[in-house]
């Protein structure tokens, strides 16, 4: 089902919507609801993306026992030479 609402532009942007939308084969109405269309998908796929993500199991990052690395072992760049 396809409902319409009423948006204002002035003159020189509906002139240049339609010169746009008609060298794409669209109608102007077109070009108007396909960004937020597009927008909702994409939050739609990030919401379910994240839902999945949430859903699994933490992940240990370090084995019981170990020490914490501290910052200088971190960011000695002389191992990487």
């Amino acid at each position: 089902m396809t409902q319409s609402f009423t948006i204002t532009l002035d003159e020189r942007t509906m002139a240049r919507l339609r010169v746009y939308a008609a060298n794409r084969n669209m109608r102007a109405s077109c070009m108007v609801g396909e960004p937020p269309q597009r927008r909702m998908q994409q939050s739609r796929e990030y919401d379910e993306a994240m839902r999945r993500f949430l859903a699994k199991r933490p992940v240990r990052l370090k084995r019981p026992g170990t020490r914490d690395a501290v910052r200088d072992e971190l960011h000695d760049r002389a191992r990487l030479r």
